[in-house]
């Protein structure tokens, strides 16, 4: 039997292998995080909605329907998320506009941010 070949021992002149970079949370792998917990959430809301199929009567305005109650309740968060979702697209309209407003003349925003300004 061939006798195996004498292991290589490492040049002295040579470096050191690097220790292997740590890898930072790209875009991307953010977003798969927000879809699996969006899918647990819609998973937990599709049994709650199936748990309270009881019909409820809703009064709204001058009108009177029969909704079951789960559903009647994702309809209220759903209101709820949507007013809290413009409260919020409006503050950031403005936070623009007063960025704008306050552009260094090179056309690059100022560098102090427009909440922490000083009256």
């Amino acid at each position: 039997m061939p006798a195996a070949p004498a292991p290589v021992a490492p040049r002295p002149d040579a470096p050191a292998p690097a220790a292997p970079k740590k890898l930072r949370p790209t875009r991307i792998s953010g977003t798969w995080v927000a879809v699996l917990v969006a899918i647990v959430v819609l998973i937990f809301l599709l049994i709650f909605i199936l748990q309270n199929g009881d019909n409820a009567t809703i009064h709204f305005l001058w009108g009177e329907f029969s909704l079951p109650l789960g559903v009647a309740l994702l309809f209220g968060a759903i209101g709820g998320a949507l007013l809290v979702a413009v409260v919020g697209a409006a503050r950031i309209l403005q936070l623009r506009r007063q960025a704008k407003r306050t552009a260094a003349p090179t056309g690059r925003p100022a560098t102090s941010s427009p909440a922490r300004r000083e009256s």
